[in-house]
């Protein structure tokens, strides 16, 4: 054995004194841990606070009794009265007594009451019972129909000219055993209230106006099939308003337009006075991910025709059941619906692109609304632009400030840049975690056959879902700073470079998606958008190289990211949660449920998590978060974790009924 000699080991024994300094000064640049709950709930709070109270919030109901203070004005008190009569006809399907009989000469009769109210020096009402024959194709089927009922009436200005209509459709009949008060009765009821708005407006329109009120939608699809191809009046009909509800309540978004005629979504971001509308929705709807259709499909593939397509999506568990009656119908939601749908009415009736849309067909529009406190769109042109410039410039100024964090730290500029890519080689790893983790949590539950615990209990995609996600996400990065670190770069540095490598993941993301034509890269301009303004600021200021000051105008800007993803990606929950207990397409349901959530915490937390590791002992808060997901997975193997409620969330089972007879 080699021995040491006394100046050797003198020479060892503070080799060792000064990596241990170095390693307690290391930890001393970071926070103390005891900042890192509050910092972690804080997020958790802006959701409660903030993304929940406007995603429910909804307009007071207009009665009766203050109509006459408030002249114009859609009136939800009355539009309930006449729902209330609908839904007591009980289920209407296709071919009954109920659908062809009753609720024909309902509706005929409540378009009567409201030609006894209109003004008659001012419009003209015609109204047309149809009974179409036809038939076409639906993916690999063919639909055959015959002497199913449109009830079709058509408002017109007494001094018009006009040859082009305006289209608005909803659907009165329903599937078997459902009252269908909300899918779609409460899309009829608000046609006729608008109907009588506008008969009885001061002010006159230069179009006509179309209300379709068709008999055979869930068949599917036949009606609107008769009338588009068949009645006299649809060659007029330039765009249409579809009305559908794919629950029952809850505010009514915009998720599909066009195809093309952006200007259609310029007249909703001008005229909604409630906007809700994405882009994201209209990507997803269309690549047939949801389980569902509507008849805009029908005006768009055989009218030729653009339009809108606005629905209801709230309590999607009634949806074809027969629980979806009158009573669980919000008051306040027709309320946020008819104003709306009648203030778009009016303002599409004197569009002057009404009399030639094929000259206005210029491309797709991009559209989002934040919050629902303003609306944002542009045309798909203008989007790729907005894309490519905002991840170019991105780039650019994560290269600024490489190149400055080189200069101060007196480091070259070839050692920054390992560091870098060191970075983002471990970022990118965290991005197929964030994914991949939520996934395999999916397969899991499936092969354990514990598949769609949440269903009634959405909370437990918490911590079955987002809380593997946010590991995923930060874990590389953690384990990177917990056992390397570069002592000639200050920590702070380090964790603006690892944002900076989620900022080019980004960039590259934004690229790639709008090169093969889609229009979802909006949610990463946005975050680009947000974290190129704060970087500017840190550049243009000292805040830059004064440690942790950085951080201040990285997350205010990352407050604003933050409540839209999570409002925006809440929405998809919302939706799809009660889907995937009529989805009989898909194997595994909860691969979709987690896979919303991991993207979620991508785009919502992407800026925020990796900032976990500027506390000490970070590991330790992944440990937690892993606890949680423990807890949680404890809690979803129990009763609460299953499925199925009694009149909340009811367990669908698809059957088929055959009659046999005896040939004698």
């Amino acid at each position: 054995m080699e021995v040491l000699a006394d100046g050797d080991k003198e020479g060892f024994s503070d080799t060792v004194l000064y990596h241990v300094l170095s390693k307690e000064k290391q930890l001393k640049r970071r926070l103390p841990w005891y900042y890192a709950p509050s910092f972690l709930l804080l997020w958790v709070a802006l959701f409660f606070a903030i993304v929940l109270p406007l995603f429910y919030r909804l307009p007071d109901r207009v009665t009766m009794a203050h109509e006459p203070l408030k002249p114009g004005q859609f009136v939800a008190e009355r539009a309930q009265k006449i729902l209330y009569e609908l839904d007591r006809i009980g289920p209407k399907v296709v071919g009954s007594t109920a659908n062809e009989v009753t609720t024909v000469a309902f509706l005929l009769n409540e378009v009567e009451k409201i030609r006894s109210e209109m003004r008659g020096d001012l419009f003209h009402l015609e109204v047309d019972v149809q009974q179409p024959t036809g038939s076409y194709v639906v993916g690999t089927m063919t639909s055959i129909y015959q002497g199913i009922q449109n009830v079709v009436v058509k408002l017109s200005p007494a001094n018009s000219n006009s040859s082009s209509y305006l289209l608005i459709n909803s659907h009165f009949d329903t599937k078997p055993g459902s009252p269908g008060a909300g899918d779609d009765g409460t899309m009829v009821v608000v046609m006729l209230e608008v109907l009588r708005q506008m008969s009885i407006s001061e002010s006159g329109f230069m179009h006509p106006i179309v209300f379709l009120f068709n008999g055979a939608e869930e068949n599917p699809l036949q009606a609107s099939h008769g009338f588009i191809t068949q009645h006299k009046w649809a060659p007029n009909c330039k765009a249409v308003i579809n009305l559908e509800v794919g629950g029952n309540g809850g505010r009514d978004i915009l998720f599909q337009s066009g195809p093309n005629n952006p200007w259609l979504v310029k007249y909703y971001k001008q005229h909604s006075k409630h906007p809700f509308a994405s882009t994201l929705a209209e990507e997803i709807f269309q690549f047939g991910i949801l389980p569902s259709d509507t008849d805009f499909r029908i005006f768009r593939d055989y009218g030729n025709i653009p339009g809108l397509d606005i629905a209801q999506f709230s309590n999607g568990y009634v949806y074809h059941t027969a629980f979806d009656s009158f009573d669980v119908v919000p008051g306040r939601a027709v309320q946020n619906t008819g104003e709306n749908i009648l203030s778009l009415v009016r303002a599409l009736s004197n569009a002057s692109e009404l009399y030639n849309t094929k000259e206005h067909s210029t491309g797709h529009a991009v559209f989002f609304d934040f919050l629902g406190l303003f609306f944002v769109t542009y045309t798909e042109k203008t989007g790729l632009i907005l894309n490519y410039c905002f991840a170019v410039a991105s780039v650019l100024l994560v290269g600024c400030s490489l190149w400055k964090m080189s200069c101060v730290s007196e480091v070259s500029a070839g050692r920054i840049s390992i560091l870098f890519a060191s970075h983002l080689g471990l970022h990118l790893a965290g991005c197929l975690l964030c994914i991949g983790l939520p996934l395999l949590m999916s397969v899991l539950y499936d092969v354990s056959d514990r598949t769609m615990t949440y269903y009634s209990n959405n909370w437990l995609v918490i911590g079955l879902y987002i809380c593997p996600a946010i590991i995923g996400l930060v874990l590389p990065s953690s384990i990177y700073h917990s056992f390397k670190s570069d002592d000639k770069i200050s920590h702070p540095y380090q964790m603006y470079v690892g944002l900076h490598a989620h900022c080019v993941v980004l960039s590259l993301l934004t690229i790639a998606l709008t090169a093969i034509g889609l229009r979802i890269p909006y949610m990463c301009m946005i975050s680009l958008f947000l974290y190129i303004v704060s970087l500017l600021i840190n550049l243009l200021t000292t805040l830059h190289d004064r440690g942790y000051y950085w951080v201040l105008t990285v997350q205010i800007s990352q407050l604003f990211q933050y409540v839209y993803f999570c409002y925006l990606f809440y929405i998809f929950l919302v939706i799809f949660f009660p889907a995937m207990g009529r989805n009989r397409d898909s194997a595994n349901p909860d691969m979709l449920i987690a896979l919303i959530c991991a993207v979620g915490t991508f785009f919502a937390l992407g800026f925020v998590v990796p900032l976990i590791n500027m506390f000490r002992w970070s590991p330790y808060l992944l440990i937690c978060l892993g606890a949680v997901t423990f807890i949680f997975s404890m809690i979803s193997i129990t009763e609460v974790g299953f499925p199925y409620r009694p009149k909340t969330s009811v367990m669908r089972v698809n059957f088929l009924r055959q009659r046999f007879g005896l040939l004698l």
